[in-house]
């Protein structure tokens, strides 16, 4: 094993303790939500056409808000990404002449043409303004935020959890609550994209009228093979439902003709994969760190997601950098990731993914736009183990021995 590496982890251990110690808490409350729900193998099975009193999709509804503190949740394999599920729940949120907060800046890159985008069915074609208060170093600006929904009134204000393509820290638990708080003397909904991070604390950011995110990242555990969830208070699903389906039917319907069990088998494990992934973006931190490299989070702050941000200020450097972790993939280890017009996205990116679940990032991936300052971004790993190796293969691509 590489020198650097080693006493890299020599160096974390008491801090891997932290993660593992997390991970152990939550593993618990995942447990007793399944003990408490009763699953058994009869929520494994699949069903087609309607899918009326499709028993294990209501249960993985109930499954979800237990364990994330909410009254009602939608989780749904019809539900194709992230972004799907974010512009579902804004678009069940939002009316024609109401406004939109972003709370946390910009909107993530695949969300500007939902929000933004012109005659394509976005929010604005449909008459919804969208306010941003940026972020005051790297942080939630309350005073901001509050000014903001002094003089825009909005009804919704969402708040990114994660850094998305941006060189800053993912939010905490605390910092979303202190955004709900302000955000409800207004009487705005909260709504939070978590995509990357659940299971990364102890509680999860409740405070919010509704939580999003995606069944390939965090809460899939590897295991989920697509979809995505949105919980939240009864008012807000009750609103959101009808935009899944038809303002009719909401949640009644919705089969699915594969089998539940990777959905429910994924959520169990996904407290522990998450430890691996946060464990195996801290040792990238601390080994880039220690040669140089801006990188973010760094050794001993928060990790309130899985990203580990490495600032290479170098296009060629970052290619060859994801091109080493594709080439330490279990799948697709020989392909070589070029920078493409990805859906969605303003610049090229690039992503190395070689993963068992096309596009999750809960295994170990890598994905960047082809911009300055040319910052990877790596999160994922299925096990501490593997995301060792690719880190060895990264070093030897920026020319580290």
């Amino acid at each position: 094993m590489n020198l650097i590496i080693e006493s890299a982890l020599e160096k974390l251990a008491p801090l891997f303790s932290e993660v593992d110690s997390r991970a152990l808490v939550n593993q618990k409350k995942v447990l007793d939500a399944f003990i408490n729900n009763k699953i058994a193998v009869r929520h494994f099975t699949p069903t087609t056409g309607y899918g009326y009193d499709d028993v294990a999709r209501d249960t993985l509804n109930k499954l979800y808000a237990d364990v994330f503190g909410m009254k009602q949740a939608i989780v749904s394999p019809l539900i194709a990404s992230g972004t799907h599920a974010l512009t579902v729940a804004l678009f069940g949120l939002l009316r024609p002449g109401q406004t939109l907060l972003y709370a946390s800046g910009a909107p993530y890159d695949t969300l500007e043409n939902v929000i933004f985008g012109k005659k394509i069915g976005s929010l604005k074609d449909f008459g919804i303004n969208c306010e941003i208060v940026p972020l005051k170093d790297g942080m939630p600006d309350i005073k901001a935020i509050k000014r903001a929904c002094e003089k825009f009134r909005p009804a919704v204000v969402a708040v990114q959890r994660s850094r998305g393509y941006e060189m800053r820290p993912a939010l905490s638990v605390a910092d979303i609550e202190n955004i709900a708080e302000t955000a409800h003397c207004f009487g705005a909904k909260v709504m939070v994209d978590n995509c990357y991070g659940e299971f990364t604390e102890t509680v999860e950011p409740s405070a919010a009228d509704a939580l999003v995110g995606s069944l390939i990242k965090n809460p899939g555990g590897g295991f989920a093979p697509t979809g995505g969830y949105i919980c939240g208070t009864e008012s807000a699903i009750e609103q959101i439902e009808g935009r899944f389906t038809a303002p009719s039917i909401g949640r009644e319907i919705g089969s699915y003709a594969a089998d539940y069990r990777p959905f429910y088998q994924g959520f169990f494990t996904a407290p522990h994969t998450v430890a691996q992934s946060i464990k195996t973006a801290m040792l990238f931190s601390e080994v880039f760190s220690s040669l140089g490299y801006e990188t973010l989070p760094k050794t001993g702050e928060r990790y309130d997601d899985i990203v580990c941000s490495i600032k290479l200020g170098d296009e060629r450097k970052l290619v060859e950098f994801c091109r080493a972790v594709q080439s330490a993939s279990p799948i697709d280890s020989f392909a070589a990731p070029e920078p493409w017009d990805m859906p969605g996205y303003n610049d090229k990116v690039i992503m190395a993914a070689g993963a068992f679940v096309s596009g999750a990032s809960i295994e170990l991936s890598c994905d960047a736009p082809i911009r300055p300052p040319y910052v990877a971004y790596i999160q994922g790993g299925l096990t501490f183990e593997h995301g060792i190796i690719a880190l060895e293969k990264c070093l030897e691509a920026v020319n580290v021995k």
